[in-house]
C-alpha cells in the first residue's frame, strides 16, 4: 500500500491517529504545528518526537512537499516559480514585487480544463487538482522568496495562476483555511483573490458560504458573442447567468466583485465594447482592472494600442465606472497574466 499524504488529515483525524498509536494527545497539536506552521518536510526534522513515533509515521506516512525546481527573475523584478510536485509535475507561481504590496499569484490546477483562447495554459491538459498542501506550499515558498529577494513580507495572494480554482472548490477553500489559519500563516482572507473564468452555481457556493475573500471574474467582453469566442465556458455559464450569480454573492457577503477585462486589439477595444462593459457594470455591485493583453505563442489575438486603450479608459471613467488599468508584470520571462504555461523541461516532459 503507498503511504498516506499526511497532510490531509485534520487535526482532529490526527488526534484519533495517535490514540491508535498509543500516543499522547498533545502530541497531535505539535505535528499539526511542524507540519502547517513551521513547515517541515521530513519527519526526522521534528526534533521534539521520539525516534519510535517517527519511525511509526515514517513507515505509514509521508509528506508531499513542494519544491522551487525553477526561478526566473524579471528586468522588472517579477520572479516567476517553476513548483515540482510529488509525483514530478510542475506549476508555476509569481511573485508580483510593487512599492505598497508584494502578491503571490498561485495556481491551483495542474494544467486547466478550460479552453480560453488567450491564456497559455489553456493549451495544455488538465492533468490533476492540486492539493490543499500544494497550493499553500506555493504560498509559503513565494512568501520565503519574497522575503530573500528583496527583504519584504508578502502582503497579498492572488488564486489567478494556472488552472480554475472554483473547478477545485474544496481543496481551494482548505488552502485559504490554512492560509489565514493563525497557525497556519495567519493572512487576512481580505488579502486574498480568488478569480474565476466564470463558473456560476460554484460562485452562487461562494455565497452561501459567506466567504471573506475577494472574488474576481474574468470577464474580458460584456456580450456573450464575444465571450463565446474568447472563452467556451461562457456557452454553459452565460453573461445573464453570472450577473444572477455575482448579484447572490454580493448579497450573501456584501464583497463587490471585481471585472477583469484583458483589451485586445480590433476585438473587444472599441467605444461600443466601453459602452457594453459599462451597462454589464451596472447591473452588479463591481469595480473594473482593465489589463494589458499579453501576447502568447501561436495565439490568435494582439495588444491594442496605447491610444485605443486610452479612449477605452477614458469611455469607462466618463460613465463613472470605478476603474484601474493594471499594468503587466514579467513579460521577459512569461510571467505576465495568461502567459503560464511550464515552458521548462520537467514541465514538458510530464505533459506529453
Amino acid at each position: 500500500m503507498p503511504k498516506k499524504n499526511i497532510r490531509i488529515l485534520s487535526l482532529d483525524q490526527i488526534t484519533e491517529l495517535f490514540k491508535e498509536l498509543d500516543e499522547p494527545s498533545f502530541r497531535a497539536k505539535q505535528l499539526y504545528d511542524w507540519l502547517w506552521n513551521k513547515r517541515a518536510i521530513h519527519f526526522d526534522d521534528m526534533s521534539n518526537f521520539p525516534k519510535s513515533l517517527r519511525d511509526k509515521l515514517n513507515e505509514n506516512f509521508e509528506i508531499h512537499a513542494v519544491e522551487i525546481h525553477d526561478l526566473q527573475i524579471s528586468k522588472d523584478k517579477t520572479i516567476k516559480c517553476a513548483m515540482k510536485l510529488h509525483d514530478n509535475f510542475v506549476v508555476e507561481s509569481v511573485l508580483i514585487p510593487q512599492k505598497e504590496r508584494m502578491t503571490a499569484c498561485i495556481s491551483s490546477q495542474v494544467g486547466c480544463s478550460l479552453t480560453c483562447k488567450f491564456c497559455a495554459t489553456a493549451k495544455l491538459k488538465r492533468m490533476r487538482n492540486l492539493t490543499a498542501d500544494e497550493i499553500y506550499d506555493q504560498v509559503v515558498l513565494v512568501k520565503q522568496t519574497a522575503m530573500e529577494k528583496y527583504n519584504q513580507p508578502l502582503s497579498n495572494i492572488v488564486y489567478m495562476g494556472m488552472g480554475e480554482p472554483l473547478l477545485n472548490y474544496s481543496e481551494m477553500m482548505l488552502s485559504i483555511d490554512k492560509i489565514t489559519n493563525p497557525n497556519g500563516l495567519g493572512m487576512s482572507p481580505k488579502r486574498i483573490t480568488v478569480s474565476t473564468a466564470g463558473v456560476a452555481k460554484m460562485i452562487k457556493k461562494l455565497g452561501d458560504d459567506n466567504v471573506k475573500f475577494n472574488l474576481a471574474l474574468s470577464l474580458h467582453a460584456a456580450n456573450d458573442e464575444k465571450r463565446n469566442q474568447l472563452m467556451p465556458i461562457n456557452e454553459t455559464n452565460s453573461l445573464e447567468s453570472l450577473e444572477e450569480a455575482l448579484n447572490y454573492f454580493y448579497e450573501k457577503t456584501g464583497t463587490r466583485s471585481t471585472f477583469e477585462y484583458i483589451v485586445f486589439k480590433d476585438f473587444n477595444d472599441t467605444t461600443q465594447d466601453a459602452l457594453e462593459l459599462v451597462a454589464y457594470s451596472k447591473k452588479v455591485k463591481s469595480k473594473i482592472n482593465i489589463i494589458e493583453y499579453n501576447p502568447i505563442d501561436g495565439g490568435e489575438f494582439k495588444q491594442t494600442t496605447p491610444e485605443r486603450l486610452d479612449n477605452f479608459v477614458k469611455v469607462l471613467e466618463e460613465k463613472g465606472v470605478i476603474v484601474n488599468v493594471r499594468r503587466s508584470r514579467g513579460k521577459d520571462i512569461d510571467a505576465a497574466c495568461g502567459q503560464l504555461a511550464n515552458k521548462n523541461k520537467l514541465a514538458v516532459i510530464e505533459y506529453k
